[in-house]
């Protein structure tokens, strides 16, 4: 089992109809595939399939989660 995913983000606004939407789309790092979503809920809904797959045993509360070593924030 994997313990962790890795995806490179790419966030985009484009003309909507009325106003600017996101639009968002994953590739997994070394793959050319990529996977786009029309909007933000449609990226987070995959993301849930994803972990409740087995990926992580638990998704992470972000109190919970561990800082990251290489943050300087």
């Amino acid at each position: 089992m994997r313990e962790y995913l890795s995806y490179l983000l790419r966030l985009r606004r484009v003309k909507g109809e009325r106003t600017q939407v996101w639009r968002a789309s994953l590739q997994r790092p070394g793959s050319l595939e990529t996977k786009d979503f029309a909007n933000l809920e449609a990226l987070l809904a995959f993301l849930r399939v994803e972990i409740k797959e087995g990926v992580a045993p638990e998704p992470l509360q972000l109190e919970q989660a561990p800082p990251c070593p290489e943050s300087r924030l």
